[in-house]
């Protein structure tokens, strides 16, 4: 069993491609623009680096930062590819540490999911000695209803011409545990078996506000996504943060 990302890594903004990139960019750029966000920042949990890149193209110097070594080999050919000037750095976000402070950072799509929750407060520090004073901190969660009624105890599948996957998951109380098996298309035109596991956590709301202002950050609003209103069959949950 390999971890997470490490089979389907090199294939995720691909694979999540109906998920509105380009309206969650636009969303991610509006709430920087109101918070008054500076001109230099950081993408926590980067991934294939769309937001990294959507960033840059508004005139950001962005700095994308991801645990996996298969998410940011391909963020960085993406990159390349598209003539985007960004850098990418192996980090976690439970440790990270940069040479220079940001003026502000980003964690969408569930990055802090995959931080247990004794490890939250580590996080939140982390990042708000990556921040300068006032910075801005935007990120998302998946909520509890999403992970326990939508995600746990589901299957799903996806099959591509090149690649495919069939994803297993299990909720187990303040967790759900993703089996994914993926089959992707050598050169040979054989598939080749992988398997990874990935854990989400639930962190509900008045704990991730407490950890947050522990660690020095003011909560300046939470919100459903894209900003529309909280509600309780709400999926993701945004936090809008400054650093004090």
């Amino acid at each position: 069993m390999k971890k997470s990302y490490a089979a389907i890594g090199g294939r995720f903004e691909y694979l999540n491609s109906d998920c509105g990139y380009e309206q969650w960019s636009q969303y991610l750029i509006k709430t920087l623009a109101e918070l008054g966000a500076g001109t230099v920042g950081v993408d926590i949990g980067c991934g294939n680096g769309y937001f990294t890149r959507a960033l840059c193209r508004e005139g950001k110097s962005m700095l994308g930062v991801d645990i996996s070594p298969e998410m940011l080999s391909a963020a960085e050919d993406i990159a390349r590819r598209q003539g985007i000037r960004a850098e990418f750095l192996l980090g976690d976000i439970t440790k990270l540490k940069l040479t220079s402070r940001a003026d502000f950072a980003i964690a969408i799509n569930d990055c802090l999911n995959y931080v247990p929750q004794n490890k939250l407060h580590a996080a939140f520090s982390h990042v708000a000695g990556c921040l300068k004073k006032g910075g801005a901190f935007v990120f998302d969660i998946s909520t509890e209803y999403k992970l326990s009624k939508i995600l746990g105890d589901n299957m799903f599948a996806d099959d591509e011409d090149d690649i495919a996957y069939i994803w297993f998951n299990k909720f187990e109380g303040d967790r759900v545990v993703m089996d994914i098996t993926v089959f992707t298309q050598t050169e040979s035109g054989l598939f080749k078996r992988e398997d990874e596991r990935h854990v989400q956590y639930v962190h509900r709301r008045e704990d991730v506000v407490a950890a947050l202002e522990s660690a020095g950050f003011e909560v300046v609003r939470a919100e459903g996504h894209l900003g529309v209103p909280l509600s309780d069959d709400s999926q993701r949950m945004n936090f809008i943060c400054v650093r004090r």
